[in-house]
């Protein structure tokens, strides 16, 4: 018995998800619910977003108020706060306008993926050096510390939307 390359399989479950029984022929009973999703704000990926957008928003701030010990190190660290909060939002208003059923030849969960991996890394990375520029300017400080919060939300984010698990596939042929 052979075994063949793995397969990865990626499943989230981001909250947004239609109702119960809402099947792919109940395509156009479920949108005559109405553009805005009134149970999207109250699940837990959406109070995430806002937590997530709050804590970036919050260190943006900080940083943008204080004075720079390194021009180079903040400008990067405003950049990738200001980068982030503004896909967050983007997804944020995705899921609550259900524009994920108009524009379906985006894969929605796939780039909400990339982009918290990716935008993780970098927010990871900023808050790294703007810790380590800011020379107990408390400003600075509380800036990094809520680049940090923001990066640890962003990586719950990931943990608990997307499940990733590698299964085998067996490539005999029955005979």
């Amino acid at each position: 018995m052979s075994h063949g390359p793995g397969l990865v399989r990626t499943t989230c479950s981001s909250g947004s998800a239609p109702g119960a029984g809402a099947g792919p022929g109940q395509l156009g009973a479920s949108s005559s619910e109405g553009l805005l999703d009134p149970v999207y704000p109250r699940t837990h990926a959406a109070l995430l977003k806002v937590a997530q957008m709050v804590s970036l928003l919050i260190a943006f701030i900080c940083v943008r108020n204080s004075l720079w010990t390194s021009y180079s190190a903040y400008s990067y660290f405003e950049v990738v706060t200001i980068c982030n909060l503004i896909m967050i939002l983007a997804f944020y208003l995705v899921h609550l306008f259900r524009l994920y059923r108009v524009l379906t030849c985006i894969s929605w969960p796939l780039s909400e993926l990339l982009h918290y991996l990716i935008g993780t890394l970098l927010l990871l990375i900023a808050s790294i050096v703007a810790a380590s520029k800011s020379y107990n300017q408390s400003r600075l400080v509380a800036g990094a510390i809520f680049g940090f919060l923001a990066t640890f939300l962003c990586l719950a984010s990931v943990w608990l939307s997307y499940k990733i698990s590698c299964v085998t596939q067996s490539t005999d042929a029955a005979v």
